[in-house]
């Protein structure tokens, strides 16, 4: 699939160089404007004159999607550096602003200031061109091909690229190995997935030893990794002596050495516990899993492992992060789709420059770049650019990856290649694995048989346990889901390019001529039929339902409309129990669909591993492999679709009801699970529909799944406990975590912060401010965020009001020179916005609960938090029920102190930091504030003196 440059590319190749020059600079703010041609001063626009010239001509700027967000317009052709860069430096890190570019180029803007972000642009773009033409230029593979074949589709840097690529040495001749694992030979083309290493094999290791780790080894590493100067901190020492707790042989069967370590900010838990985790593992060759509930804290932990292995290669080797599926590019997804957009007529026109792009084509040639040079192939929060997005659309790029549960295995061809199977057996040989908690549930609940399945964790951010647990362990009987399932089964069954291979495709070798095995298959895609299909959705709304299933969604659809009792932009709810007789009918109709699909299914998955019994002396390695993973794959989904039976036939059940102040809400018998109905909405627009079923305490099942099977496991986060209720009470805690359901009680340890919050911060609720008048909120962030000169960070309880506030806050912000980040409003993943938000001192942040847990931003970056209110818990019909089964009241308080001091805790993270803590909310109960340091005292004030405080208190 090499190409080579048409004329008509070689001739704006060569005319590409000369315009590059005198292309207008676009750089758009908020209220205003700056536009540049190269000549004549920067001219000063308003956003609808700014609008009218980009939509004019293209344009050299810095992100195209928040140009176009911001200028009001829909699409916008423009020379954007962000594609450029990520054409250029493939798998490399950059902030998408102006200075971020130039701090990853190491350029910088000399020049007056009139106009010095409008040079600055131009002088990032033409340092990424001269890099292509560089004798030392280390990404030159494939960059010719990829290229001509961006060009062809309109992109256009393409001639620009294919004019600095043309003046550089061959393709081929970069340099590699230092940026990344060292490549086979390049043939130069776009077939990038046949020339990417294969992984190599292992046998099956021994169990591993079960030695312990005594505290004073496990102090003799932490000092180890401190290194000679390093400052003496008596409570990570301790935190790391009591962590070996999990890492001594525990004395009974579902009885795990679990240690709750609560460690508060600045206690340097991290490496506390990486040192008697690496220990174990060197001891005893098995992998420790640490586990987080964040991505910001899994890169985190990525960096502080360099302390351990400094040597990358040692690190590669000894270290690996492990994500679901879904996060790797499936090699086989890249393929097809390359060829199926390549096999498209090219756009019409000549000129490359003016020809319609096409965008599929551009992102597969970005797509092909970052696949020759990626270190794990981690396409969601690794180093595949996560502002590339929203320039191409989130589901263009999740269908690269492996979402659809639809892996060929040792069938593929690109399996010996494959990114999953590469991290999955580099796991089993590591010595600290760095995962997710939700990976780890499903690792253990899938492959809780296999002797390779790891049996000593960490989980950070414990105090997310439960909310992790909740989402694990819960069902969804709803529209999407069953399109899914039935995608699947039957694999894609409309047009399209995009590979969706059913059941049948996938187990037609493995099968052969097995009749038993073709009956249940044939059986199962026949039953799948009558799931959802394409269109869903229209046909549910509008009474035209297809079959027993979508006849069912439109039941519930009926039930919550007429039954929730509110209406609005949000998603609706209503109680599962006394249904009508539409929603019995249909329940009991759809019951008959499942039945007749979960029996072939797990049928099929039986008869799959009979094979690995019956052919155990011919089967190769490989077929082995297929036929496990098909068999564990059917009887996951055949287990899922048994559960979807059981939630319809409770429909028809009677059901006890909460007592008291909880009418409607449904607690099933033995207080076990709730069960309700839904209609998803976004902003109105409707997205899901269906029945929905949750543990009442879903640290039951993780008990008895992840924690008993364990032999040890350390839980530490600086919030596990509810203060409020005591200093000595770790009953919050116990329960959050499922240390309540096991017979063996816990260690349990506070370490208090190192930190002196009582010099350091300030804790204002300002009581003359109304709360819900946004108009009001808007003011006070402004005027707050005015006195601290940025730095600041608002956090919000609800979407629509943070939006209403940033529309507020945006103009006056930029008028003094502040930039404004906003969660839920500018097209940027999370992770990216504090990022931009962590390397501008004086910006400012507005977000909800991502960036009120486990980000960190130390320094003058973060001087001041604004609360919009108090955060109290949602009170949705899950809420309810679990807060009647735990407390009442001090259930929700419980929770709401648990937020507080987690955002709390974000405002201080060194030595050195000062910042002040506020709530917009007069009205704040002083009891919810124990979740405060004490000795910080907390000062009600009015706004003005507000102020007044943050001028003094971080000036």
């Amino acid at each position: 699939m090499t190409q080579a440059p048409t004329d008509d590319l070689v001739l704006a190749a060569e005319a590409a160089a000369a315009r590059l020059d005198t292309l207008p600079v676009l750089v758009v703010g908020a209220a205003s404007a700056e536009r540049w041609d190269g000549e004549t001063p920067p001219a000063m626009l308003n956003l609808d004159a700014a609008a009218e010239a980009a939509s004019t001509e293209p344009h050299l700027m810095i992100s195209r999607v928040v140009t176009a967000r911001r200028l009001g317009l829909k699409g916008l052709r423009a020379y954007d550096l962000l594609e450029l860069f990520a054409f250029v430096r493939p798998g490399r890190f950059c902030l998408p602003t102006g200075a971020g570019l130039a701090a990853a180029l190491g350029v910088s803007a000399e020049g007056p200031d009139e106009g010095a972000e409008s040079i600055r642009i131009r002088a990032c773009a033409a340092r990424l061109l001269a890099d292509l033409s560089a004798e030392t230029y280390r990404y030159r593979a494939g960059a010719g091909a990829a290229a001509t074949m961006m060009a062809r589709a309109g992109w256009l840097w393409g001639p620009h690229v294919i004019d600095a690529f043309g003046h550089g040495p061959r393709e081929g001749a970069g340099l590699s190995g230092k940026n990344g694992p060292p490549r086979k030979k390049s043939a130069g083309g776009i077939q990038v997935w046949d020339e990417l290493d294969e992984w190599e094999d292992h046998g099956p290791l021994p169990p591993p030893d079960d030695r312990p780790v005594l505290p004073d080894e496990a102090a003799a590493r932490l000092k180890a990794m401190l290194g000679d100067g390093a400052e003496d901190r008596a409570t990570q020492d301790r935190f790391a002596r009591a962590a070996t707790h999990a890492f001594a042989p525990r004395e009974l069967a579902d009885g795990p050495n679990l240690h709750l370590l609560e460690a508060g900010t600045g206690t340097g838990k991290t490496l506390g516990y990486i040192a008697p985790s690496s220990l174990w593992a060197e001891k005893n060759g098995g992998p420790v899993w640490l586990a987080t509930y964040t991505k910001n804290l899994q890169r985190q932990l990525d960096q502080e492992l360099s302390r351990l292995y400094p040597d990358p290669r040692v690190k590669a080797a000894r270290a690996v992060i492990r994500k679901g599926r879904e996060n790797y590019a499936c090699l086989l997804n890249i393929e097809e789709t390359t060829r199926a957009v390549l096999s498209r007529q090219d756009a019409i026109g000549r000129a490359p420059g003016n020809r319609a792009e096409d965008r599929d084509r551009v992102l597969i040639g970005l797509v092909l770049r970052w696949l020759r040079f990626t270190r794990d192939g981690d396409m969601i929060g690794g180093d595949f650019p996560s502002w590339l997005g929203p320039h191409f659309g989130r589901n263009r790029i999740a269908g690269l990856t492996d979402r659809r549960g639809e892996c060929l295995y040792a069938a593929c061809a690109h399996y010996r290649r494959c990114f999953i199977e590469k991290a999955a057996r580099k796991s089993r040989h590591a010595d600290l694995v760095v995962a997710n908690h939700a990976l780890v549930m499903a690792q253990t609940v899938n492959r809780g048989d296999d002797p390779e399945t790891p049996r000593r964790f960490v989980f950070d951010e414990g105090h997310h346990l439960f909310d992790a647990a909740d989402s694990a362990f819960a069902l969804h009987l709803t529209g999407m889901e069953g399109a899914e399932l039935r995608r699947w089964l039957r694999g894609k069954e409309s047009g399209g390019s995009t590979r969706a291979r059913g059941l049948a495709q996938r187990l037609e070798d493995l099968i052969g001529d097995d009749t038993s095995a073709r009956q249940q298959l044939d059986a199962c895609i026949d039953a799948a039929f009558h799931l959802p299909s394409d269109g869903w959705l229209g046909r549910v709304q509008t009474a035209a339902a297809y079959g027993p299933f979508e006849r069912f969604l439109a039941s519930v659809r009926a039930h919550v409309l007429a039954r929730s009792g509110a209406d609005g932009p949000y998603g609706l709810e209503a109680p599962a129990h006394r249904p009508g007789e539409g929603l019995l009918a249909g329940a009991e109709a759809v019951a008959g669909t499942l039945d007749a699909l979960m029996r072939p299914m797990a049928a099929l998955a039986a008869r799959l591993v009979d094979f690995l019994d019956e052919e155990a002396e011919t089967l190769d390695s490989q077929t082995r492999g297929r036929l496990d993973a098909a068999a564990r794959a059917l009887s996951l989904r055949a287990d899922l679709v048994r559960g979807w039976l059981a939630m319809v036939s409770e429909l028809g059940a009677t059901s006890e009801t909460s007592a008291g102040d909880l009418p409607g809400v449904e607690i099933p018998e033995k207080l076990e699970t709730v069960s309700w109905l839904a209609l998803d909405r976004i902003e109105g627009r409707e997205i899901d529909v269906g029945m929905h079923r949750h543990f009442l305490d879903p640290t039951a099942p993780l008990a008895d799944s992840v924690l008993k099977p364990a032999h040890g496991i350390v839980i530490t986060s600086a919030t596990l406990r509810d203060h409020g209720a005591g200093e000595d009470d770790w009953s919050s805690a116990d329960m959050r975590v499922g240390a309540s359901h096991l017979a063996v009680p816990p260690k349990r340890l506070h370490l208090p912060s190192a930190f002196d919050y009582g010099s350091l911060t300030r804790v204002l609720v300002v009581n003359d401010v109304n709360k819900a008048d946004n108009a009001r909120i808007a003011a006070a962030y402004r005027v707050l965020f005015l006195a601290a000169g940025g730095g600041a960070l608002g956090l919000f309880t609800a979407i629509r009001r943070l939006r209403a506030v940033h529309a507020g806050l945006a103009e006056p912000l930029e008028q003094n020179g502040i930039a404004l980040h906003g969660q839920h409003v500018d097209p940027i993943d999370t992770a990216t916005l504090v990022d931009m938000f962590r390397a501008d001192e004086n910006s400012c942040l507005l977000g909800t609960d991502a960036v009120r847990d486990g980000v960190d931003v130390p320094g003058r970056s973060l001087r001041l938090i604004v609360m919009d209110r108090v955060p109290w818990p949602r009170p949705t019909l899950l809420h309810r029920a679990r807060r009647a089964a735990f407390g009442g009241r001090s259930y929700d308080e419980t929770l709401t102190r648990l937020k507080l001091a987690q955002a709390f805790g974000r405002l201080v993270r060194r030595a050195d930091d000062r910042g002040v803590f506020v709530i917009l909310d007069g009205q704040t109960p002083s009891r919810l504030l124990t979740a405060l340091p004490e000795v910080v005292p907390v000062e009600r004030v009015g706004l003005k003196q507000a102020v007044d405080i943050t001028q003094s208190s971080i000036a």
